[in-house]
């Protein structure tokens, strides 16, 4: 059941067994693993079926770190949230990304690669997509992995979910089972003296309000927007519900991108078709990049990362008109359906182009630039936990009175590190094998620069709006703000689902992370009420 509240009265529920507060990709999947073991879920969305540029505003904050985003344009509120707006890449944490890693300070998550194994596959299967992982692919596919040394450099491939309104859809799946409220923002977690919640208070756009009661509760708002409701929505808690220990709002990651350094191959064409950047086999999309191997990590003390090839502009060149115009309609118009639509049709009518003239339209095209194309290596980069980077509360409130979000990032020298050694290990790899060469990116060996952002080198030149930390998991309560399970340490009936509770960013994008751990706590909380 839908109900709007900007069209009709917002009710009054008083009996659900669980509330979740977020209708992204965590909420949607943790409501449809407790509707499938008939729990009464009750979600609430801050946001309508589409973009509204009102309700948007409440998405605002403010920077005080390093530069970064305006944060409105990195999270939508809409039923779907940011997923509107991805990309579908589609990718698993590796089993080192769990490790306590000695050369990474406050690293270590409470559980396994193997305790979520079965919830990737379920996510992959919900997605409808093959499971990539240990090369799992290169057979699917019936390719052949490129010829890199597997203790320094691991190949593989990413997945692409192409259904790209899939959660913007309320009515797939037993989402209809569902109570689900929409333009319902919740502003203020009542919280009893042993830190239960007892109901949450939500109001429409025109300022109606209605209180819901639950036996259960779950945050499921983004790392940013569930760290600003612990910090700004319990009065009961000043300082923060779960942050007795000063842990709440720290830790917070993105994956940074960056231009790793310039690909001089012997044979422009070999290169383009060692790492591919568009495959498709049984009408499902692919994409290669090269991470760093366990061993290697492990040897040199560096984090795992990803990167790809792309034909881009040298540094301090201009953009091409193509890239240019679509990263107009991604970044600077309204994300409406219609829009986002667009940009998306745009986008892959580019990729199927990819699809079916790669690598001789890409080595054609580069010959014909008059030397302002270059290969590079595209980085997408693990980010270390560091408790400086943090999430706070901005002197500026939202339409309903709540303080705004401060975003203070901060990278380390560690970051930096890993790009600089495994642009190296490229190097001798390329080296080694006879493809040619590898110039790093100057800014590596600048003592000046901590990181280098680039606008020719990604249509997000910054990080990938890949929001992790902030309510970081862990055994000890003094360390952690919720436990291995996603509770609370504060509070017996609250949870949160969202890439605020990783511990460690790792390399993969965070999307199937957000959902195997959104099914694991389905199971959990059903488990936990029964």
């Amino acid at each position: 059941m839908i109900i709007d509240a900007a069209q009709t009265e917002l009710p009054e529920i008083k009996d659900a067994d669980v509330c979740i507060i977020g209708g992204g990709v965590a909420g949607q999947t943790l409501a449809m693993r407790l509707a499938a073991q008939k729990q009464h879920v009750v979600l609430l969305e801050s946001g309508g079926r589409d973009f509204d540029p009102q309700t948007q505003k409440l998405s605002e904050g403010e920077n005080i770190g390093a530069p970064y985003y305006d944060l409105e344009t990195t999270r939508l509120r809409l039923f779907g949230g940011t997923a509107a707006i991805w990309g579908g890449r589609c990718a698993e944490l590796d089993p080192i990304d769990f490790k306590k890693r000695d050369f990474i300070p406050h690293s270590g998550w409470p559980i396994s690669k193997s305790d979520l194994d079965p919830y990737y596959a379920r996510a992959f299967d919900s997605l409808g997509l093959a499971r990539p992982g240990e090369g799992r692919l290169w057979d699917t596919l019936n390719r052949q992995r490129p010829a890199f040394d597997p203790n320094k450099l691991e190949a593989d491939l990413w997945c692409f979910d192409e259904n790209g309104e899939r959660f913007t859809n309320p009515t797939r799946g037993n989402l209809s089972d569902i109570e689900i409220v929409l333009n319902a923002t919740m502003t203020e977690l009542d919280v009893g003296p042993s830190g239960a919640v007892q109901s949450v208070s939500v109001q429409t756009p025109n300022k109606a309000s209605a209180r819901i009661k639950a036996k259960t509760f779950v945050l499921a708002a983004g790392a940013i927007e569930t760290t600003r409701l612990l910090m700004g929505a319990v009065p009961a808690r000043p300082k923060g519900l779960g942050n007795d220990h000063g842990q709440l709002g720290r830790y917070f990651m993105e994956h940074p991108h960056a231009r790793g350094g310039q690909i001089i191959p012997h044979s422009l064409a070999q290169s383009l078709m060692v790492l591919p950047r568009a495959l498709r086999s049984d009408g499902r999309r692919y994409a290669a990049y090269l991470r760093p191997a366990e061993r290697l990590q492990e040897e040199l003390g560096i984090l795992n990362t990803s990167i790809s090839f792309a034909p881009r502009r040298h540094a301090g060149g201009t953009m091409e008109l193509f890239r240019a115009a679509t990263n107009k309609l991604k970044h600077d118009l309204p994300s409406t359906k219609f829009w986002r639509s667009l940009y998306k049709g745009l986008k892959g009518a580019a990729i199927r182009g990819l699809e079916w003239t790669d690598p001789w339209a890409s080595v054609m095209n580069m010959k014909l630039s008059r030397g302002k194309l270059g290969l590079y290596a595209v980085v997408r980069a693990e980010q270390a936990p560091n408790p400086d980077s943090r999430v706070t509360l901005s002197p500026d409130k939202d339409a309903f009175g709540l303080p705004l979000a401060a975003l203070d990032w901060q990278l380390s020298e560690l970051d930096k590190h890993s790009v600089t050694v495994l642009m190296k290990t490229l190097g001798e790899e390329y080296e080694r094998l006879g493809w040619g060469i590898v110039e790093p990116a100057a800014w590596l060996s600048d003592e000046t620069q901590k990181w280098a952002i680039d606008p020719l080198i990604s249509a997000h030149p910054i990080g990938g709006y890949h929001h992790m930390g902030g309510t970081r998991m862990g055994d000890d309560p003094t360390t952690s703000v919720v436990d291995k399970n996603g509770r609370l340490h504060a509070s017996p009936n609250l949870y949160i689902a969202s890439s605020s509770v990783f511990p460690t960013s790792g390399w993969a994008n965070p999307t199937v992370t957000i959902m195997a751990l959104a099914e694991r706590l389905g199971d959990h909380i059903a488990s936990h009420r029964k």
